[in-house]
């Protein structure tokens, strides 16, 4: 039986996964699925300060996860393509279930780097 192809990965994919490492990312995004919201709600809903909700909406919408509709002095943000996203998101969490482990960074940030340890 032949394996499954796996698409070459590229810059782009690479975009879309940096856009989604982020955890408050990830949450605006979860917030959207429930419909389009203001900047405003967003951060009142996420407790953030509104640059730091507009940074990370910059991104997402840069990378076509997340569209906005102006109307008036408002803009409206919104899942780009809410059927994909909750595809991908599903497939990662049975990747994430069916390796058995819980994948974490934790070993590669609090690893010692060996280039920068002192002679005694």
């Amino acid at each position: 039986m032949p394996e499954a192809a796996v698409a070459r990965p590229g810059p782009e994919m690479a975009t879309l996964f940096h856009a989604l490492s982020e955890p408050t990312r990830l949450e605006i995004l979860t917030h959207l699925e429930s419909g389009e919201h203001r900047v405003r709600d967003l951060v009142e809903h996420l407790g953030l300060a509104q640059s730091t909700v507009s940074k990370h909406l910059a991104c997402l919408r840069d990378c076509g996860l997340v569209g906005v509709r102006p109307e008036g002095r408002s803009s409206w943000f919104f899942l780009a393509a809410p059927a994909l996203l909750a595809d991908l998101l599903g497939a990662t969490d049975a990747f994430v279930r069916g390796t058995g482990i819980g994948p974490s960074l934790r070993t590669h940030h609090d690893a010692p780097d060996p280039t920068l340890e002192r002679s005694a």
